[in-house]
């Protein structure tokens, strides 16, 4: 019978935030895979590990060895739906039993550490992408959220937005290391955003 292939959101990292089946499967596992951050944070004695490094195809490589003798949980950041390694997986290993276990986005933590709800806000991604400029048009109550990344960093960001005809008062986000002891977030306004440092892999919010 052929083995599982168990894709798991791990939430924003923090294990409180991880839903009791996820946790199941991550604990018992014979085989885990995720990245270093989360390999030291979940692990348990005697488990075989690989990280998620830039080498996917190395690490679909050792995915399909142990698959040939054991099932294996992939642990993924926020939600397996939202910019996660399952379509590359899926792709990688179109025969093979692949059960999924969502997760908590960084996205919609986000929301909620600022109480908000997001059902009516555009989620898009400034990591190692970027949106289409209509999508970033301005209008009057408009909710946006964007992933970051160093490059494209919420003062980037903001000074793109208010070159788009945004107002400088527009409250804006940037909240970064969610769940964690050492979490940051800066809820202000686009202008203050523009001279805000750091937060490169990060979740910023909009609310116009």
């Amino acid at each position: 019978m052929a083995h599982t292939l168990y894709i798991v959101g791990i939430g924003p990292g923090n294990p409180d935030y991880v839903v009791p089946k996820g946790l199941n499967l991550i604990k018992h596992a014979t085989v885990l895979v995720g990245s270093e951050r989360s390999l030291e944070d979940f692990q348990e004695p005697g488990q075989i590990t690989y990280p998620v490094t830039g080498k996917l195809s190395l690490l679909a490589e050792q995915i399909e060895h142990e698959l040939n003798s054991h099932d294996v949980v992939v642990m993924v950041s926020g939600d397996t739906g939202y910019y996660s390694l399952l379509p590359y997986l899926k792709k990688k290993f179109p025969a093979n039993p692949i059960e999924v276990v969502p997760g908590i986005s960084s996205m919609t933590f986000a929301f909620a550490r600022l109480n908000e709800v997001w059902h009516d806000a555009d989620l898009m991604s400034f990591h190692g992408r970027q949106p289409a400029p209509e999508k970033l048009v301005y209008e009057a109550g408009k909710k946006m959220g964007f992933l970051t990344d160093p490059e494209y960093n919420p003062a980037h960001i903001a000074r793109i937005l208010i070159d788009a005809g945004w107002p400088k008062e527009t409250r804006a986000a940037a909240l970064e290391r969610l769940s964690y002891d050492d979490e940051k977030i800066v809820d202000s306004t686009l202008e203050v955003l523009t001279e805000l440092e750091g937060f490169g892999h990060s979740v910023m919010v909009v609310l116009g």
